[in-house]
């Protein structure tokens, strides 16, 4: 079993350092936050968090490897999630 520090290591080697990550998240969560208040738009659970989730995403991108495809899997994931409930096709 790998070590903490050596798994922050390789996610660092991956998505950049963590605070620049976590800042830009953070600006991205606040632009759709923002703007979601100003049209009165709201949100299912779900869909609020596949945003959440997506923003950590492309701030992964962003700060760190764009080059590597499992983020942009993870992405199409998660809005595949939202696609699905609306569509009728969720299992759960």
């Amino acid at each position: 079993m790998q070590d903490i520090e050596t798994t922050l290591s390789e996610r660092g080697t991956r998505y950049g350092r963590f605070e620049t990550q976590a800042a830009i998240t953070q600006d991205l969560k606040g632009v759709i936050r923002h703007y979601a208040r100003e049209v009165g738009q709201s949100f299912h659970v779900d869909q609020i968090e596949a945003l959440d989730m997506i923003c950590s995403k492309i701030a992964r991108i962003v700060n760190g490897d764009p080059n590597y495809a499992d983020s942009w899997h993870d992405i199409a994931g998660y809005a595949k999630l939202v696609e699905n409930r609306l569509n009728g096709d969720s299992d759960e």
